[in-house]
């Protein structure tokens, strides 16, 4: 199945949710790192964050598997071997993964230099992979998702993702970020797509409580 030009579905909204991954696991190992040994306030607002973060990428990559790759490998078959690899690649990433998911509770109640060096190293090896996963991604199997999948079922795999997002100001931290390194048109696209009470939540307090999270990361 190939869709028509006219109704050729655009992957553009999977590229700015990339680029929040790409970030968050490419400075979360130095802010382990720089968290001091015994401070649990430090470790809670990191493991807090990391924990969303590491969720959602699980969801992310579970939407895939489910609701991608299967459409894929039926129509796109003479890419087969490319679909494959990204679920090979997946499956590698679920490793750190599968680490930080062990290591983290025991950080936030400890805040113990050991695991917080383990923690960082685990972030890491994720990023790299990550990184390797997402740029195959983008440069190779996104012009074909464009191609086989109707935009109907794109937006679906959408709407699956949106349901790891929590509602309140977790969802209004959640468009920061991924409005944080988009474009002014992409800013303006993001926004347009969204509910009108969630454009006009943004409007209102979105940036102030974004910049709060953001900085209370970061900052320390």
């Amino acid at each position: 199945m190939t869709t028509s030009t006219a109704t050729r579905t655009d992957t553009w909204d999977m590229i700015m949710v990339h680029r929040v991954f790409r970030r968050e696991f490419r400075i979360l190992p130095g802010l382990v790192r720089a968290a001091r040994p015994g401070d649990l306030a430090r470790a809670e607002v990191l493991g807090e964050h990391l924990g969303h973060v590491a969720g959602a990428l699980e969801h992310h990559h579970l939407a895939e598997d489910e609701m991608v790759w299967p459409l894929m490998l039926s129509r796109a078959t003479l890419h087969a071997e490319l679909i494959n690899r990204m679920e090979a690649q997946h499956a590698r990433l679920h490793e750190p993964l599968a680490g930080i998911e062990e290591v983290l509770p025991r950080w936030r109640a400890t805040a113990s230099a050991a695991d917080r060096d383990l923690l960082a190293d685990l972030i890491a090896q994720a990023s790299v992979a990550l990184d390797e996963h997402l740029t195959d991604e983008e440069r190779d199997v996104c012009p074909l998702i464009e191609k086989h999948l109707t935009p109907a079922e794109w937006h679906a795999v959408g709407e699956r993702g949106r349901q790891s997002i929590p509602n309140g100001k977790l969802a209004l931290v959640f468009v920061g970020a991924i409005l944080e390194e988009a474009s002014p048109d992409e800013k303006l696209r993001f926004l347009a797509e969204l509910p009108a009470a969630a454009r006009v939540l943004w409007r209102l307090a979105g940036e102030r409580v974004y910049a709060k999270a953001r900085d209370r990361i970061r900052r320390g």
